[in-house]
């Protein structure tokens, strides 16, 4: 965990006495005026967090809060989502809610290989209040409502993350309209499969998905009659179907502020209806609906709020990742519920070095100046391989000054201590990528490694709570508390569900097990949702509900519960494969102990039980390779080169060199790999949205390179 010190000893002392005298200056004053909280801190990881209510190693565990009973609602009376928002738009009425950056204008940039890239130049921020979000949403809402749709009857929104995302989300909580979330990177046979399922009539989208995806399958919908795009132009849409009528956002809530639609009642929804049917991002084969109710919601974000301390109006939220996924819009939910402002960006333009960044011009959050993000471990795993590749770029005095505060902070935190002097002069120019104020940064979607987790708690000057939850379980389960700085653990329940272990026998996981009872996690309460839309099979397969009336969803994840009632995931029962020769390996903890290599920035572990050895798909970090491939000698086009049976090999062994420190079993280890040319995105089909991966897909895609790799032998 600790960077490598290869420093003069005189240097390193006199780093030392230099630290340890600012802090001792530093700390008196703070002391005297009774400002600080040293010793407070120390040794949190050891703090127990969680119990068996029980008594019993499987459990159920409770947060030591909710032994008693678990957390349902923010405040007593307020359990629907409309009245989240109608009490937040009466208490933080003139206060910046959602903000959204004009484009200034667009240029065209040529690379170097020659490829021609659009780069934006982007304006500030520009605010509605919560005021008038909620007249928005209102207005919208009633719009629909004199549009033809229907209370408790679906509806559908397939855009990207924005503004009217949000404005639309209300609407359709205030006036009872389900809502039926979908990926905008979905394909056509997933979009049309969930606007079917659902039999949605109308359905919300941007001008770029309707004439790039949704126009291609509006045949196989016969139900949809009303699309509703939320930008502002064009003012006609011809070559439609006959029976859809295209309409903008803008022109639905000027219906809705009509007089007579006005004074329309509304049916408001109870605890217990449905406010989101949200569909998976499909990693394991064809998107599932799952129905979110009212009520699920509500706990979800009580349960993640208790683990933010004060949020508030001083907060700012940047959001970026996709708000059909329920990490997302738990958290801005979350963000509505304590009137904090919502920034909005995109993965092309969240920082100053982003894609679609004009060099020279400012990203999203240093703009926006952000306190609170939540992030997908692909995006952190980014950020941590560009800095380390900066630091070995370094000169000698600033690489050196750089690993001596990265190794001391790290001592220090470990101790509950602060280290003021290194946070500003070393770790200050890491902490501006993400705006320089981030005070919470919420790791979800996948697993976070430990090396990534430390480098962010260490150089952003921030904890990193790791959390993780389900679609099923409304994206609750746990998050680490803020003030644990140990790695490779995900937390204790949130107060709003418990969680049991299930033996699996046949993988070798029983509550038994010493020194730390394991199993399938299950994960049960109020947070737990209603289950698949209209799949029976997977419902019985699934959920089910105790004696107590309690609902639970069984994960299929593999945990165990350590000493201070924290989880830990340790593997998942579809990732485990057994071999030829009897032995299971773990696709998933293989890939997490490998993605820490500076060679690669994303790999798939592949196994066939009816071979003897581990193969993997591997994409690489363009930059190192390249400097493999000159100290090789080995020249060509970037295809070429990752083609190149000879760079294979090379990065074969370095690949089985961090294997080896990481201590994965020789039988783990890929034996053959296959370089990809091309990154993995949302947009290849090949990950998901989170960035999860696609087994499925990548093995149909590599097929001839499964064949090459196992029959090569």
């Amino acid at each position: 965990m600790r960077l490598k010190e290869d420093v003069n000893p005189l240097v390193f002392v006199l780093f030392r006495v230099v630290v340890w005298l600012y802090s001792l200056l530093t700390y008196l004053p703070a002391l005297l005026l009774g400002y600080s909280s040293s010793g407070s801190l120390s040794h949190p990881s050891q703090w127990v967090k969680a119990r068996s209510v029980s008594g019993r190693p499987a459990g159920p565990y409770r947060d030591v809060a909710a032994l008693d009973r678990l957390t349902t609602c923010l405040q007593p009376g307020v359990n629907t989502l409309d009245r989240v928002f109608e009490i937040s738009a009466q208490r933080f009425s003139k206060q910046d809610f959602l903000g959204t950056r004009q484009v200034l204008r667009e240029e065209e940039e040529k690379q170097e290989n020659g490829r021609v890239f659009k780069k934006v130049i982007l304006g500030e921020y520009q605010w509605l209040s919560y005021g008038q979000a909620y007249r928005a949403a209102r207005d919208f809402g009633s719009g629909l409502l004199a549009l033809g749709q229907k209370p408790c009857k679906n509806i559908a929104i397939f855009c990207e993350t924005r503004t009217e995302w949000i404005i639309a989300a209300q609407a359709c909580f205030m006036y009872n309209f389900p809502l039926v979330t979908l990926y905008s990177t979905l394909g056509g046979p997933a979009i049309a499969h969930g606007l079917k399922q659902t039999e949605v009539s109308h359905i919300i989208t941007s001008k770029e998905l309707l004439e790039t995806k949704l126009k291609l399958i509006l045949m196989e919908v016969p139900r949809l009659q009303h699309i509703i795009v939320v930008d502002d132009k064009p003012i006609s849409w011809p070559g439609y179907p006959r029976g859809i009528s295209v309409h903008s956002i803008a022109t639905i809530q000027a219906l809705g502020a009509k007089p007579e639609n006005v004074s329309r009642q509304r049916r408001s929804p109870c605890p217990g209806d449905i406010a989101v049917i949200m569909y998976t991002s499909g990693s394991t084969g064809v998107p599932k609906g799952v129905m979110i109710s009212h009520s699920n919601l509500i706990a979800s974000i009580a349960g993640m709020a208790e683990r933010i301390p004060d949020l508030g109006v001083n907060d700012t939220y940047i959001a970026y990742l996709p708000l059909a996924h329920v990490l997302e819009l738990s958290a801005e939910m979350v963000c509505v519920a304590y009137g904090c402002r919502i920034g909005y960006s995109s993965p092309q333009t969240l920082a100053d070095q982003s894609t679609k960044i004009k060099k020279g011009s400012k990203g999203d959050s240093t703009v926006l100046q952000p306190t609170l993000m939540a992030a997908v471990p692909e995006i952190m795993d980014r950020i941590y391989k560009n800095v380390m590749l900066k630091v070995e770029e370094m000169g000698v005095v600033q690489k050196t000054l750089f690993i001596l505060a990265y190794n001391y902070k790290m001592e220090q935190l470990a101790k509950g201590n602060r280290t003021p002097l290194c946070d500003k002069l070393v770790f200050q120019k890491v902490r501006v990528l993400l705006g320089g104020r981030t005070r919470v940064l919420l790791s979800g979607g996948a697993p976070l490694s430990a090396a990534t987790q430390r480098f962010m708690n260490i150089c952003l000057c921030c904890p990193v709570g790791q959390g993780y939850g389900l679609t099923e379980t409304c994206g609750a389960g746990t998050i680490s508390q803020l003030w644990d700085y140990s790695t490779g653990r995900v937390g204790a329940p949130l107060v709003c569900c418990e969680i049991q272990l299930k033996d699996w026998v046949e993988g070798g996981y029983q509550s038994t097990d010493k020194p730390c009872p394991r199993g399938e996690v299950l994960i049960g309460g109020p947070s737990v949702t209603m289950g698949y839309y209209k799949n029976e099979t997977m419902n019985r397969e699934n959920f089910f509900v105790d004696k107590n009336g309690q609902r639970w969803f069984c994960t299929g994840d593999i945990g165990e519960f350590q000493a201070d009632g924290c989880l830990k995931i340790v593997d998942r029962k579809k990732d485990l494969v057994k071999l030829q020769a009897g032995e299971y390996v773990s696709l998933g903890k293989v890939e997490a102990m490998l993605k820490n290599c500076p060679l690669i920035d994303n790999i798939c572990a592949y196994a066939n039980s009816d071979e003897s050895f581990v193969i993997g798909f591997v994409v690489p970090n363009q930059k190192q390779l390249l400097l493999l491939a000159e100290k090789r000698g080995i020249c060509g086009t970037w295809v070429e080169i990752c083609s190149n049976p000879v760079m294979e090999e090379e990065v074969l062994k370095i690949i089985n060199d961090t294997a080896l420190a990481a201590q994965l079993e020789r039988f783990e280890i890929p034996r053959k790999i296959c370089l990809s040319s091309e990154p993995w995105t949302p947009e290849t089909g090949l990950v998901t949205d989170a960035f999860k991966l696609k087994r499925k897909e990548i093995k149909s895609h590599y097929q001839h390179d499964i064949e090459r790799m196992y029959g090569n032998m």
